[in-house]
């Protein structure tokens, strides 16, 4: 019996844990870039470290299936490494420390709806507003812009949690004094988000050409730590600006290498087989209220009316999306079959990236229907 109970509670343990952890990025890169830590550096170091944890793994368990390098593919990730790691990772940072972790963990629920209007515009998934999944999915949309745009545009009066301070300390004094910064905070998160929805859009093409996950994701985040690192190279030729101590700056880069690529992907890949990219991603605002109570008693944070407001609806228009695409899954290919009963070319291909926190697509093309559209499955990064 109590095995039982413990196979049932199981993934759901698992993606709490996944959240927890996801939290804990949030916590630790804020920490990091407020005591000076260049944000480019932090990104260098970052994926240098998940693509040493991701290596042998590829090399184990990928090295009868990984198909020729071709100099297309190798394009394909060079535009992925500069997508993700340096546009997404570096827009995100600079958002954060303009605004504050908290803040930043909310907006990045809007991105399955951002990837959601990408992937229509590029025809990937077609939408009929006379069904009600595709008005769920369209209107969730629409709810999601609506709360990334309230907390953008109105902060509010501060709220203030156990833990957190009148004077806030080095954060407050930094992310908070000006309106201007807020909304500039804001749009660089939202630029991110743009970047990372690109990413799983050109993902998805690559993964068909090369469709060995844990290899492309080493090729990428190595990658993205050359691009990263002649990036930081101009942005910042101070040599100190590199050096790592036994504090955050050496903190960071290992808990966001080490437990977002190597552990998250193991956690979240058991719990894909079993129950789906949807149940994990319906777990993202967890993720948002951990970070906002952490927040509070580590970094002194604040938070303010408009984020708890316009976080709410994020949300609503996030399970809004969430089910739509649930609805897709139902009509479609079960996204807890075993992956052993599908074919090479209708697997869904998962990519463990180290990014902010947020979701990620997944997209199931029917090989043998070429009028059907394919079918995007979103499911939480963990970082």
């Amino acid at each position: 019996m109590s095995s039982n109970m413990w196979k049932k509670a199981k993934p759901y343990l698992l993606t709490i844990g996944l959240q927890f952890g996801s939290a804990g990025m949030y916590i630790i890169s804020t920490a990091t870039l407020n005591h000076g830590m260049n944000r480019y550096v932090l990104i260098v170091y970052r994926n240098a470290i998940a693509a040493l944890v991701l290596a042998p793994f590829a090399l184990v368990l990928e090295r009868k299936t990984r198909p020729k390098m071709t100099l297309s593919i190798f394009f394909h990730i060079m535009v992925l490494a500069f997508l993700e790691p340096v546009l997404d990772q570096g827009f995100a940072y600079l958002g954060m420390k303009y605004t504050s972790a908290s803040f930043t963990s909310a907006i990045m629920n809007a991105v399955p709806s951002v990837t959601f209007v990408i992937s229509v515009i590029f025809r990937i998934e077609h939408v009929n507003i006379k069904e009600v999944r595709s008005q769920a999915k369209v209107i969730g949309t629409l709810v999601t812009f609506g709360g990334a745009l309230l907390m953008a545009m109105y902060k509010g009066p501060a709220i203030n949690l156990v833990g957190s301070h009148d004077d806030g300390g080095h954060h407050e004094s930094s992310s908070h004094t000006s309106s201007t910064h807020w909304a500039m905070g804001t749009l660089f998160i939202l630029i991110g988000c743009v970047a990372w929805s690109c990413f799983y859009v050109l993902q998805s093409v690559t993964l068909k050409k090369y469709p060995a996950n844990i290899s492309l994701s080493c090729w990428i985040c190595s990658m993205g730590a050359m691009q990263g690192a002649a990036v930081a190279f101009v942005a910042e030729r101070h040599p100190s600006a590199w050096a790592v101590g036994w504090d955050t700056r050496l903190l960071a880069p290992l808990y966001t290498g080490i437990v977002s690529s190597g552990i998250t992907y193991y956690v979240q890949g058991l719990v894909m087989k079993t129950r789906g990219p949807v149940f994990v991603t319906a777990f993202n605002p967890l993720c948002m209220i951990l970070v906002a109570i952490l927040a509070s008693f580590v970094l002194a944070e604040k938070l303010h009316l408009g984020s708890i407001i316009g976080g709410f609806i994020i949300a609503i228009g996030l399970y809004a999306v969430v089910w739509g695409k649930s609805k897709d899954y139902s009509t479609g290919t079960s996204p807890t079959s075993d992956p052993t009963d599908l074919k090479d070319e209708n697997e869904a291909h998962k990519l463990p990236i180290t990014t902010t926190n947020g979701t990620k697509l997944t997209i199931i093309g029917d090989k043998n229907s070429s009028n059907q559209p394919a079918k995007m499955q979103y499911m939480t990064v963990q970082k």
